[in-house]
């Protein structure tokens, strides 16, 4: 079951799926590599993980999606996903990445009706920008939030590699969590 451990910091938490670069995103947010630790396999993080940072959580949830895990497992992962986003009562907002690359697949129109019905408020943040260039970022940008229905404003284009975006991520985040005390 899922612990309900009241901390005394609200919460933000980081969903996506397997292969979009939670780790590395969570580690460029904060600026310490080897926070989260990034592998080359897909679908290591199997817990709800809880990094402290100034006045409030940043919480590192289960990806879904492509896993190298059985059917229960996953289940178990989608269960511990789903409990969070809809029972945590400090959890203030969350962070959907999605890689800019590809069109929403039917797991991430999935996520997005289960954060829909989680009435949290979400940002989607855009990850891997530095594989496109330039003018396909932008275009690419408008084109997944036009097929999620998001406006743009809510949508953040991101890479961990080069640091785009990761500023303005930051800030957007810490602006949501003082807009939510």
């Amino acid at each position: 079951p899922l612990v309900h451990l009241n901390p005394v910091l609200p919460e933000v938490a980081l969903v996506g799926r397997s292969n979009v670069g939670k780790s590395s995103l969570l580690n460029a947010l904060v600026g310490q590599p080897g926070l989260a630790r990034v592998s080359g396999t897909p679908g290591k993080t199997t817990l709800l993980n809880a990094y402290r940072l100034p006045g409030f959580y940043l919480i590192d949830l289960p990806g879904y999606g492509f896993a190298r895990a059985g059917k229960s497992a996953r289940a178990s992962y989608r269960s511990l996903v789903t409990r969070c986003l809809g029972e945590r009562p400090t959890l203030g907002g969350v962070v959907w990445l999605l890689d800019i690359r590809h069109d929403p697949s039917d797991d991430d129109l999935d996520m997005q009706q289960l954060l829909i019905r989680s009435g949290r408020p979400v940002l989607a943040a855009l990850t891997k920008a530095d594989k496109l260039g330039r003018t396909a970022v932008a275009a690419r940008a408008r084109q997944v939030a036009d097929a999620l229905g998001l406006p743009q404003d809510q949508v953040q284009v991101t890479s961990s590699r080069t640091g785009l975006g990761i500023g303005d991520l930051a800030a957007s985040i810490v602006a949501a969590v003082e807009e939510n005390r």
